[in-house]
């Protein structure tokens, strides 16, 4: 049995579509990253995605927890020529392909990007080789929305729109466990 404590990382006040853009988090709310990591297992093993606003975000909440290298495949999803962009610039550029993304997200890409389903595939192995490296371990994964509503997807058996339309808030944690047989969920976009 391993548990995975799924946090996003602080906010970036970002009005865009942010996926591998490398912009920082704002840190500045220190209660709630106090009330995050006091909420977190103190024995556990936290990881976090290569872009900064995750890494800050786990050095603020890492105290005493071994840390492990930074994992490229825990980033956000690639929004292509998309990142960066407001929904409106997107839309007036190519309407029928945002309304796609948003309506079936499963197999639409945006120009040069991933799709919910090339997510999902490489958070999958990400998550997969986290756990075969170190099970019956409690584990802190920060990383992103897309990342955390990925596994949230898995463990629940969700079509990917269902999993999409969910919300995970920054320095929110989700926990599942990983079982045997299966998934098992706990709190999900919990804010402690």
């Amino acid at each position: 049995m391993t548990r995975l404590h799924l946090v996003r990382h602080g906010p970036t006040h970002a009005k865009s579509m942010v996926g591998w853009s490398d912009l920082p988090a704002d840190l500045g709310d220190t209660a709630a990253i106090a009330r995050l990591a006091a909420h977190l297992p103190a024995g556990a093993v936290v990881i976090s995605s290569d872009l900064s606003r995750a890494t800050a975000t786990a050095d603020a909440i890492q105290g005493p927890r071994v840390r492990l290298p930074h994992d490229r495949d825990l980033r956000e999803m690639h929004f292509g020529s998309w990142e960066l962009r407001t929904h409106a610039e997107i839309e007036a550029e190519d309407p029928a392909r945002i309304r796609a993304f948003w309506e079936r997200p499963g197999d639409t890409r945006p120009p040069g990007g991933e799709s919910w389903h090339d997510l999902r595939s490489r958070v999958d192995g990400a998550i997969d080789r986290l756990i075969a490296a170190h099970p019956g371990r409690e584990l802190v994964v920060v990383a992103h929305f897309g990342v955390i509503l990925s596994q949230v997807q898995r463990a629940l058996d969700l079509a990917p729109e269902q999993a999409f339309a969910r919300r995970i808030d920054n320095l929110s944690v989700t926990a599942l466990t990983r079982l045997p047989g299966g998934w098992d969920t706990g709190e999900i976009n919990h804010r402690p």
